[in-house]
């Protein structure tokens, strides 16, 4: 019994203390350590089973090491109590100091939770300090830092009772000094598997060395290897033999330019981007013979620990049929694949380029500045002077003042600046600039959300006042169906190919010729007036008149248009049908001879 008068009790404890902790120091690795922990609480501290649980990365503690018992050993070594259940445990019961009791009458609602436990059942205690098979001891390990390390869980004390203030220092401070063997042990592995990593990845080290340098010589795509940083920024220090055959320049020759010689000049800043950050681009460059080939390059930054970025990594893959193949797919899918004209699709995009969602009020300011502007430079009686002026002028100012398309898409694209200035009639005076005092554009008064976009303006009536506008033709065929019906679809498609044709070869570069579906045809027209637009109308009409040869017989189509004006606040949809709903008019006001006839 540990009593006061008993000294030599504690002396020969505090001897056995001293044996299990030295034991402490000789485990070799973790497993053996903790190993070493529970046993020394068998042997040295009179407990008959003590575990070790561990916390882990995620925080739960799991049964590292247990001694006392093989079926209880079995039975819950290497199972898991979640964090949150092991601080409750740690709460409870009464505080020995760093230690943590939890007596049996309270213990019992721990019996349903989720720590690993192994316990049997037992009469209630004799006296006040005997142990009871339910009664728990906790001595938690905490690191250096604070931080928990585990928690040694004793049972079964030999004397059958509650230890006494000398046994429960003893296990105090052996689960002090078992904290810091635990941290030693750790420190240890981490260190040997720190230096098997090393020597691991020295190995792999030079296994890739060896393993780049085929994949680099080898490579069935073009690879580069480029100077990074200082005045020879970019030049080619190496390069395979796949680069050499794209670009049909041998190695020594190569070494000689940077990537920037090589690429399109409408891709150097695409390549400096890539340069500058790494990543991946599609560019051409170009080869020997003066042609340019697409190619897609992707750079890698090598960098080093101590000097920054030494080079750059680059990946050169041809991509010239694939670069083909989807401009052919574009093309399929935004023109009509009879005549290749716009479709409808291509149609709306266009149209609804130059179209924004304005309020009304901001379009009526915008006729209003016109007006003024125009009203500045003589009465609108002089404007339709020079309207007739223009239509005697055989093609009139339609045909006399095309302006530069400058890059317009497709063949007979529409670009929203294909038309940079306002389509004039000769003598007319200027339209007032946008950004001018009322008139929405960059810089101009009242501009607001608009300030980067031209809005398009319709003219106020049918009577040509000297504005300009985006002018939508709608075109139906008359009689085409009867020679669909009579000749076939044969004979039918070819009269819509030569039609396309037609339309096409009446309007500017600028302007679009859309396919709408079957017989219907839509033409977009920058920068006319109404007088402009109604003549455009009766040459495309004229046009398609002549008869049309196929197959050795001449048939004959007619041509209803409608003339709609494009208009900030409106759709494209509402635009369409607007012209649309004028072709109809236009179509019901003449006789059915005199439409076949044009």
């Amino acid at each position: 019994m540990e009593t006061e008068s008993e000294p030599y009790v504690r002396l020969a404890t505090l001897r056995q203390l001293h044996q299990v902790v030295a034991e402490l120091n000789t485990a070799r690795s973790l497993a053996d350590t903790l190993q070493t922990v529970v046993d020394g609480i068998v042997v040295g501290l009179g407990y008959e089973l003590a575990c070790v649980n561990l916390v882990r990365p995620d925080g739960d503690l799991v049964v590292a090491a247990f001694a006392g018992d093989p079926a209880a050993e079995a039975l819950i070594t290497g199972r898991v109590g979640s964090r949150a259940s092991w601080e409750r445990r740690l709460t409870m019961g009464e505080s020995w100091d760093g230690l943590r009791f939890i007596p049996h009458t309270e213990g019992w609602v721990l019996l349903e939770d989720d720590v690993p436990q192994w316990h049997t059942d037992g009469p209630d205690p004799r006296f006040a300090d005997e142990w009871h098979p339910e009664d728990r001891l906790y001595a938690p390990m905490y690191a250096s830092g604070g931080e928990l390390l585990g928690v040694i869980s004793v049972d079964r004390p030999r004397n059958g009772r509650r230890p006494g203030a000398w046994g429960r220092e003893a296990l105090q401070m052996y689960a002090f000094q078992a904290a810091i063997a635990i941290s030693n042990a750790r420190l240890r592995a981490n260190m040997q598997r720190a230096l098997v990593r090393l020597e691991r990845e020295q190995q792999a080290l030079r296994a890739s060395e060896e393993s780049f340098r085929q994949a680099f010589e080898y490579a069935p795509s073009g690879m580069a290897i480029a100077e990074m940083g200082g005045d020879q920024h970019g030049r080619l220090l190496r390069t395979n033999d796949a680069l050499c055959r794209l670009l049909g320049r041998p190695a020594s020759v190569l070494r000689r330019y940077s990537f920037s010689d090589l690429v399109h000049p409408e891709d150097i800043g695409t390549l400096l981007r890539t340069s500058a950050e790494g990543g991946r681009a599609e560019l051409r460059l170009g080869r020997r013979d003066g042609t340019y080939v697409w190619v897609s390059l992707r750079n890698s930054v090598v960098a080093d620990a101590a000097d920054g970025p030494r080079f750059l990594l680059t990946h050169v893959e041809d991509i010239e049929e694939r670069k083909r193949h989807e401009l052919q797919l574009a093309h399929r899918a935004s023109h009509d694949s009879l005549t290749g004209l716009p479709n409808s699709a291509e149609l709306r995009s266009r149209l609804g380029a130059r179209l924004c969602r304005r309020p009304q009020s901001v379009r009526a300011t915008a006729v209003e500045a016109l007006d003024a502007a125009y009203e500045g430079h003589g009465a609108h009686g002089a404007h339709g002077g020079h309207g007739a002026h223009a239509a005697q002028a055989g093609h009139g100012a339609y045909a006399g003042g095309a302006v530069e398309a400058g890059g317009a898409v497709g063949e007979h694209g529409f670009r929203p600046d294909a038309y940079p200035e306002p389509f004039e009639y000769p003598g007319a005076p200027a339209v007032p600039a946008p950004g001018a005092p009322g008139v929405p554009g960059p810089g101009g008064p009242g501009a607001g959300p608009y300030e980067h976009h031209v809005h398009a303006v319709a003219p106020a009536s049918d009577v040509d006042d000297g504005t300009k506008g985006l002018a939508v033709l709608f075109c139906d065929l008359d009689g085409f169906k009867s020679i669909n019906d009579r000749f076939g679809h044969h004979t039918g498609d070819a009269v819509l190919i030569e039609v396309a044709r037609r339309l096409t070869t009446g309007v500017r570069d600028g302007d679009t010729v859309a396919r709408l579906g079957g017989d219907e045809f839509v033409v977009l027209a920058d920068g006319l007036g109404a007088a402009d637009a109604a003549d455009l109308a009766v040459r495309l009409r004229n046009a398609i008149i002549p008869p049309i040869r196929v197959d050795g017989r001449a048939v004959r189509v007619g041509a209803s248009f409608g003339i709609g004006w494009a208009s900030c606040g409106m759709s494209a949809d509402e635009v369409l049908r607007s012209a649309d709903q004028r072709m109809y008019i236009e179509k019901r006001s003449r006789s059915k001879a005199h439409r076949r006839a044009g």
